[in-house]
Protein backbone atom coordinates (compact mmCIF):
# COMPACT_ATOMS: atom_id res chain seq x y z
CA UNK A 1 0.00 0.00 0.00
CA UNK A 2 1.07 3.74 -0.81
CA UNK A 3 1.09 5.88 2.23
CA UNK A 4 -0.21 9.46 1.21
CA UNK A 5 1.61 12.19 0.30
CA UNK A 6 3.10 14.10 3.42
CA UNK A 7 1.12 17.06 2.61
CA UNK A 8 1.80 18.39 5.95
CA UNK A 9 5.01 18.49 5.80
CA UNK A 10 5.47 20.12 2.52
CA UNK A 11 2.64 22.84 3.17
CA UNK A 12 2.29 23.57 6.68
CA UNK A 13 6.32 22.78 7.28
CA UNK A 14 6.38 21.37 10.87
CA UNK A 15 6.57 17.93 12.90
CA UNK A 16 2.88 17.00 13.38
CA UNK A 17 4.37 14.27 16.25
CA UNK A 18 6.01 17.53 17.69
CA UNK A 19 4.25 19.04 20.16
CA UNK A 20 7.30 21.56 20.88
CA UNK A 21 7.08 22.47 16.90
CA UNK A 22 5.31 25.08 17.11
CA UNK A 23 6.02 27.77 14.89
CA UNK A 24 3.96 27.65 11.73
CA UNK A 25 1.16 28.89 10.04
CA UNK A 26 0.52 32.27 8.18
CA UNK A 27 -1.85 35.08 9.21
CA UNK A 28 -4.40 33.90 6.54
CA UNK A 29 -7.87 33.73 8.41
CA UNK A 30 -10.10 33.93 5.49
CA UNK A 31 -8.07 31.28 3.53
CA UNK A 32 -11.22 29.43 1.34
CA UNK A 33 -13.68 28.06 3.93
CA UNK A 34 -14.37 31.77 6.04
CA UNK A 35 -17.85 30.97 6.53
CA UNK A 36 -18.45 29.30 9.17
CA UNK A 37 -16.18 31.17 11.94
CA UNK A 38 -17.94 34.54 10.68
CA UNK A 39 -21.19 32.76 11.19
CA UNK A 40 -19.92 31.89 14.98
CA UNK A 41 -18.35 34.98 15.40
CA UNK A 42 -21.41 37.36 14.74
CA UNK A 43 -23.41 34.98 17.00
CA UNK A 44 -21.54 35.98 19.57
CA UNK A 45 -20.44 39.60 18.67
CA UNK A 46 -22.08 41.35 15.73
CA UNK A 47 -22.88 44.92 16.96
CA UNK A 48 -26.12 45.13 19.01
CA UNK A 49 -28.67 47.67 17.63
CA UNK A 50 -27.28 49.11 15.12
CA UNK A 51 -30.31 48.68 12.34
CA UNK A 52 -28.06 45.93 10.65
CA UNK A 53 -28.68 42.31 9.74
CA UNK A 54 -28.96 41.14 13.48
CA UNK A 55 -27.63 41.46 17.52
CA UNK A 56 -24.84 39.30 18.87
CA UNK A 57 -25.65 38.04 22.49
CA UNK A 58 -23.36 40.02 24.12
CA UNK A 59 -21.75 44.01 23.54
CA UNK A 60 -18.27 45.52 23.33
CA UNK A 61 -16.66 41.77 22.70
CA UNK A 62 -13.12 41.67 21.08
CA UNK A 63 -12.85 38.12 18.85
CA UNK A 64 -9.38 36.78 19.22
CA UNK A 65 -9.54 34.90 15.16
CA UNK A 66 -7.69 31.78 15.17
CA UNK A 67 -7.73 29.34 11.96
CA UNK A 68 -6.59 26.38 13.54
CA UNK A 69 -9.41 24.01 11.79
CA UNK A 70 -8.77 22.81 8.36
CA UNK A 71 -11.30 21.80 6.21
CA UNK A 72 -12.48 18.45 7.57
CA UNK A 73 -11.28 17.26 10.99
CA UNK A 74 -8.52 18.82 12.87
CA UNK A 75 -5.09 18.08 14.11
CA UNK A 76 -5.17 17.72 17.80
CA UNK A 77 -1.88 19.45 17.80
CA UNK A 78 -3.28 22.50 16.02
CA UNK A 79 -6.06 22.54 18.91
CA UNK A 80 -4.10 22.44 21.79
CA UNK A 81 -1.20 24.74 20.74
CA UNK A 82 -4.57 27.16 19.76
CA UNK A 83 -5.69 27.14 23.26
CA UNK A 84 -2.57 27.80 24.76
CA UNK A 85 -2.14 31.02 22.39
CA UNK A 86 -5.66 32.01 22.91
CA UNK A 87 -4.71 31.75 26.65
CA UNK A 88 -1.15 33.47 26.68
CA UNK A 89 -2.88 36.45 24.65
CA UNK A 90 -5.67 37.54 27.24
CA UNK A 91 -8.59 35.83 25.86
CA UNK A 92 -11.03 34.85 29.03
CA UNK A 93 -13.69 32.41 26.83
CA UNK A 94 -12.46 30.19 24.59
CA UNK A 95 -15.31 29.00 21.78
CA UNK A 96 -14.79 25.97 19.79
CA UNK A 97 -17.31 25.46 17.19
CA UNK A 98 -15.49 21.96 16.12
CA UNK A 99 -15.59 18.27 16.61
CA UNK A 100 -14.32 14.44 15.73
CA UNK A 101 -14.76 11.18 16.59
CA UNK A 102 -10.72 10.13 16.88
CA UNK A 103 -8.56 11.75 19.07
CA UNK A 104 -4.64 9.90 18.70
CA UNK A 105 -3.06 12.86 20.75
CA UNK A 106 -5.80 13.75 23.27
CA UNK A 107 -3.26 14.37 26.22
CA UNK A 108 -2.02 17.48 24.47
CA UNK A 109 -5.14 19.05 23.97
CA UNK A 110 -6.18 17.33 27.85
CA UNK A 111 -2.88 19.73 28.62
CA UNK A 112 -4.11 22.99 26.88
CA UNK A 113 -7.42 22.26 28.62
CA UNK A 114 -5.52 21.88 31.98
CA UNK A 115 -3.59 25.39 31.16
CA UNK A 116 -6.64 27.01 30.40
CA UNK A 117 -7.93 26.40 34.03
CA UNK A 118 -5.41 27.56 35.24
CA UNK A 119 -5.27 30.27 33.93
CA UNK A 120 -9.19 31.18 34.64
CA UNK A 121 -10.44 30.89 31.02
CA UNK A 122 -13.34 29.79 30.40
CA UNK A 123 -13.52 26.71 27.36
CA UNK A 124 -17.29 26.31 25.79
CA UNK A 125 -16.96 23.73 22.90
CA UNK A 126 -19.93 22.11 20.43
CA UNK A 127 -21.06 18.55 21.37
CA UNK A 128 -21.12 17.35 17.85
CA UNK A 129 -23.88 16.43 15.10
CA UNK A 130 -23.68 13.34 15.00
CA UNK A 131 -27.14 12.60 16.95
CA UNK A 132 -25.55 9.88 19.34
CA UNK A 133 -24.82 9.59 23.08
CA UNK A 134 -21.45 10.79 23.95
CA UNK A 135 -21.89 9.00 27.12
CA UNK A 136 -21.71 5.97 25.35
CA UNK A 137 -19.43 6.57 22.47
CA UNK A 138 -16.93 9.67 22.67
CA UNK A 139 -16.54 12.70 21.04
CA UNK A 140 -13.62 15.20 20.82
CA UNK A 141 -12.59 17.23 22.02
CA UNK A 142 -14.10 16.57 25.63
CA UNK A 143 -13.57 17.65 29.27
CA UNK A 144 -12.73 13.89 30.57
CA UNK A 145 -8.94 13.68 30.96
CA UNK A 146 -6.80 10.30 29.71
CA UNK A 147 -5.01 10.44 32.96
CA UNK A 148 -8.39 10.85 35.20
CA UNK A 149 -10.58 13.53 36.34
CA UNK A 150 -11.86 16.40 34.03
CA UNK A 151 -12.03 20.46 33.39
CA UNK A 152 -13.82 22.64 35.42
CA UNK A 153 -13.67 25.24 33.41
CA UNK A 154 -15.15 23.79 30.00
CA UNK A 155 -18.67 23.62 29.07
CA UNK A 156 -20.30 21.47 26.18
CA UNK A 157 -23.38 22.44 24.38
CA UNK A 158 -26.21 20.54 22.71
CA UNK A 159 -28.11 22.37 20.32
CA UNK A 160 -31.86 22.58 21.44
CA UNK A 161 -34.66 23.76 18.04
CA UNK A 162 -37.79 25.33 17.38
CA UNK A 163 -40.40 23.88 19.68
CA UNK A 164 -43.31 25.14 17.00
CA UNK A 165 -41.56 23.08 14.45
CA UNK A 166 -39.38 20.02 15.14
CA UNK A 167 -39.51 19.98 18.82
CA UNK A 168 -36.85 21.11 21.83
CA UNK A 169 -33.86 19.79 20.97
CA UNK A 170 -32.12 19.36 17.39
CA UNK A 171 -32.60 16.00 15.77
CA UNK A 172 -28.69 15.90 14.80
CA UNK A 173 -27.39 17.30 17.89
CA UNK A 174 -25.17 14.93 20.39
CA UNK A 175 -26.40 14.27 23.77
CA UNK A 176 -25.44 12.79 27.16
CA UNK A 177 -26.54 13.34 31.01
CA UNK A 178 -22.91 13.24 31.85
CA UNK A 179 -21.17 14.73 28.90
CA UNK A 180 -23.02 17.46 27.83
CA UNK A 181 -23.39 20.14 29.90
CA UNK A 182 -26.57 22.39 28.42
CA UNK A 183 -28.23 22.69 25.49
CA UNK A 184 -28.78 25.95 23.22
CA UNK A 185 -30.09 26.92 20.11
CA UNK A 186 -28.68 25.85 16.76
CA UNK A 187 -31.41 25.61 14.48
CA UNK A 188 -31.62 28.05 11.86
CA UNK A 189 -29.92 30.66 13.38
CA UNK A 190 -29.15 34.06 11.55
CA UNK A 191 -25.81 35.59 11.15
CA UNK A 192 -23.22 36.78 9.56
CA UNK A 193 -21.39 35.34 6.69
CA UNK A 194 -18.55 37.11 4.68
CA UNK A 195 -19.32 39.21 1.70
CA UNK A 196 -19.66 42.67 3.72
CA UNK A 197 -22.88 43.52 5.09
CA UNK A 198 -24.01 39.80 4.17
CA UNK A 199 -26.30 37.24 6.74
CA UNK A 200 -27.62 33.91 6.44
CA UNK A 201 -28.81 30.76 8.13
CA UNK A 202 -27.07 27.68 10.09
CA UNK A 203 -27.82 24.69 12.24
CA UNK A 204 -25.16 22.77 14.39
CA UNK A 205 -23.78 22.66 17.75
CA UNK A 206 -21.26 24.89 16.25
CA UNK A 207 -24.07 27.52 16.17
CA UNK A 208 -25.15 26.89 19.77
CA UNK A 209 -21.86 26.57 21.52
CA UNK A 210 -21.15 30.75 20.34
CA UNK A 211 -24.33 31.46 21.78
CA UNK A 212 -23.26 29.85 25.39
CA UNK A 213 -19.82 31.65 25.00
CA UNK A 214 -22.18 35.17 24.59
CA UNK A 215 -23.95 34.27 27.47
CA UNK A 216 -20.79 33.60 28.96
CA UNK A 217 -19.08 36.69 28.23
CA UNK A 218 -22.33 38.47 29.34
CA UNK A 219 -22.34 37.73 32.33
CA UNK A 220 -18.73 38.20 32.88
CA UNK A 221 -19.15 41.74 31.80
CA UNK A 222 -21.89 42.67 34.65
CA UNK A 223 -19.89 40.43 37.49
CA UNK A 224 -16.23 40.55 36.27
CA UNK A 225 -14.55 39.42 39.28
CA UNK A 226 -16.31 36.26 39.16
CA UNK A 227 -13.99 32.73 38.30
CA UNK A 228 -14.71 30.66 34.79
CA UNK A 229 -16.56 28.07 37.30
CA UNK A 230 -18.57 30.35 38.41
CA UNK A 231 -19.50 31.26 35.13
CA UNK A 232 -20.02 28.08 34.01
CA UNK A 233 -21.80 27.67 37.12
CA UNK A 234 -24.36 30.76 36.73
CA UNK A 235 -25.46 29.03 32.82
CA UNK A 236 -25.77 25.14 34.11
CA UNK A 237 -27.82 26.58 37.14
CA UNK A 238 -30.26 28.76 35.15
CA UNK A 239 -31.21 26.61 32.57
CA UNK A 240 -34.75 26.62 31.45
CA UNK A 241 -36.31 22.77 31.07
CA UNK A 242 -39.47 22.65 29.02
CA UNK A 243 -42.57 21.31 31.06
CA UNK A 244 -43.26 18.39 28.20
CA UNK A 245 -40.79 15.61 27.25
CA UNK A 246 -38.47 16.14 23.97
CA UNK A 247 -37.53 13.93 21.77
CA UNK A 248 -34.02 12.02 22.15
CA UNK A 249 -31.90 13.42 18.89
CA UNK A 250 -32.17 10.63 15.92
CA UNK A 251 -35.30 9.07 17.26
CA UNK A 252 -38.95 9.00 18.01
CA UNK A 253 -38.16 8.56 21.78
CA UNK A 254 -39.77 11.18 24.19
CA UNK A 255 -37.60 11.70 27.52
CA UNK A 256 -37.12 14.88 30.10
CA UNK A 257 -33.66 17.27 28.66
CA UNK A 258 -32.34 16.16 31.81
CA UNK A 259 -31.67 12.67 30.46
CA UNK A 260 -29.52 14.42 27.34
CA UNK A 261 -27.78 16.84 29.74
CA UNK A 262 -26.20 17.78 32.94
CA UNK A 263 -28.39 20.74 33.40
CA UNK A 264 -31.43 19.15 31.57
CA UNK A 265 -32.14 22.23 30.05
CA UNK A 266 -32.11 25.38 27.78
CA UNK A 267 -29.39 28.18 28.55
CA UNK A 268 -30.91 31.72 29.87
CA UNK A 269 -29.28 34.33 29.55
CA UNK A 270 -31.35 36.98 31.54
CA UNK A 271 -31.67 33.94 34.29
CA UNK A 272 -27.95 33.52 34.30
CA UNK A 273 -26.71 37.05 35.00
CA UNK A 274 -29.87 36.66 37.69
CA UNK A 275 -27.72 33.98 39.03
CA UNK A 276 -24.77 35.05 39.18
CA UNK A 277 -25.97 38.40 40.81
CA UNK A 278 -26.16 36.17 44.33
CA UNK A 279 -22.55 34.80 44.02
CA UNK A 280 -19.73 36.10 45.89
CA UNK A 281 -16.97 36.49 43.32
CA UNK A 282 -13.96 34.59 44.73
CA UNK A 283 -10.57 35.88 45.16
CA UNK A 284 -8.59 35.05 41.79
CA UNK A 285 -5.76 32.94 42.43
CA UNK A 286 -4.17 33.34 39.27
CA UNK A 287 -3.53 36.68 36.71
CA UNK A 288 -4.23 35.75 33.14
CA UNK A 289 -0.98 36.82 31.51
CA UNK A 290 -0.61 40.54 30.04
CA UNK A 291 -1.10 40.09 25.46
CA UNK A 292 2.24 39.50 23.73
CA UNK A 293 0.97 41.28 21.07
CA UNK A 294 2.58 44.91 20.28
CA UNK A 295 0.97 47.88 19.53
CA UNK A 296 2.17 49.49 16.37
CA UNK A 297 2.92 53.11 17.28
CA UNK A 298 1.31 55.81 14.94
CA UNK A 299 3.26 57.73 12.59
Amino acid sequence: TTPPPAYRKDIVKDNEADINDRYYGNPDVMANTPFHGTHCSGIIAAARNNGLGMDGVASNVNIMMLRAVPDGDEHDKDIALAIRYAVDNGAKIISMSFGKDFSPEKVWVDEAFKYAESKGVLLVAAAGNAHKDVDAEESFPNANYRTGGKSTTAIFVGASGNEKNGGYTASFSNYGKGNVDVFAPGVGIYSTIPGGNTYGNASGTSMACPLVAGVAAFVWQHYPNLTAQQVKEAIEKSTSAPAEKVNKPGTEEKVNLSELSKAGGIVNAFAAVKYASTMNAAPSKTKLPKSSIKKTKKA
